[in-house]
């Protein structure tokens, strides 16, 4: 999609939508603190409640899948030195836990004291967290989780079951006291599942789609945002650099992905800059899992 379509279809879609000024541009009252950078390094800015400093992009640990040993170890290694020191993985990206096994062995070539290091679990019952938990450790050669994160919640009753008996959230809960974990967080990929999760409990962190095609077409995530905000919970951003669903009369790019990405330099920095201009948005995961995809983000 060209610039200036990606302006008109905002503006179109802007105007059959009810919108608050913060979805329009950036309420810098509302935007997490940044720290002190060296001229030219990427931004970081600090977890609301907690303080840790995390670069504005993260790096997808779902790329991983596309890519041999060698190729994920130097993307690691081109990652920290472009100034990204938030990794993101969970069991589900690749086959048999394959992303996981490789950012593991990719985890060698760089500072592990000096990144930020994500995980998740789609395990709602403690046994099969803790079970998850466990050989996610041991898979990224770590002793600790700086965030680990409830993964892909769809409904209000998984999170009844996470937090019910013998629910996910009593291994999390207790991992953290072991030290297994320093942050607690979730992703969601509905608003039900993501309020119903922030009415149940004070999350660290959100992990939710923001983009600007959701957002200006039926104003999708703007009730997480506004929750978030409320109760000072940092935003972790994932599918900013989607343009929506694929439709029949678009031919599909080489990269048969499961949504539109953008690819465009000028499109890509708008939709970055929409992203990281919400409240409480701290990190933005890049919507396509390719390396010269997370490149061209960092760039934009």
């Amino acid at each position: 999609m060209e610039r200036r379509k990606f302006l008109k279809n905002a503006g179109k879609l802007a105007g059959s939508v009810a919108l608050t000024a913060s979805a329009l541009s950036a309420n810098t009252a509302s935007l997490p603190e940044q720290v002190k950078v060296a001229p030219g390094e990427l931004p970081r800015r600090k977890l609301v409640r907690t303080g840790e400093a995390l670069s504005i992009i993260g790096f997808p640990g779902m790329v991983m899948r596309h890519y041999e040993q060698k190729e994920c170890n130097d993307a690691m290694v081109k990652a920290r030195d472009m100034g990204i020191n938030y990794f993101d993985v969970a069991p589900a990206y690749g086959k048999d836990g394959e992303c996981e096994i490789k950012m593991g062995k990719g985890m060698r070539s760089i500072d592990r004291d000096k990144i930020f290091l994500s995980c998740k679990t789609k395990m709602r019952d403690s046994k099969g967290a803790r079970m998850e938990l466990e050989r996610s450790l041991k898979r990224l050669q770590t002793d600790h989780f700086d965030l680990y994160q409830m993964h892909v919640l769809h409904t209000p009753g998984e999170v009844e079951q996470a937090f019910g008996p013998g629910g996910c959230m009593d291994v999390i809960e207790k991992a953290k006291k072991e030290g297994k974990i320093r942050r607690i967080g979730f992703s969601a990929h509905t608003s039900l599942a993501a309020m119903a999760a922030m009415n149940n409990y004070q999350f660290d962190t959100v992990m939710f789609p923001i983009n600007f095609v959701e957002h200006f077409s039926f104003a999708f995530g703007q009730a997480v945002l506004e929750k978030a905000h409320s109760q000072k919970v940092s935003v972790l951003t994932i599918k900013s650099t989607s343009a929506g669903a694929w439709d029949d009369s678009i031919p599909r790019e080489e990269r048969d992905y499961w949504y539109r990405v953008l690819e465009d330099q000028d499109n890509l920095k708008l939709a970055v800059h929409f992203a990281l201009s919400q409240p409480n948005v701290v990190s933005s995961i890049p919507a396509a899992h390719y390396i010269d995809h997370l490149e061209k983000t960092v760039a934009a």
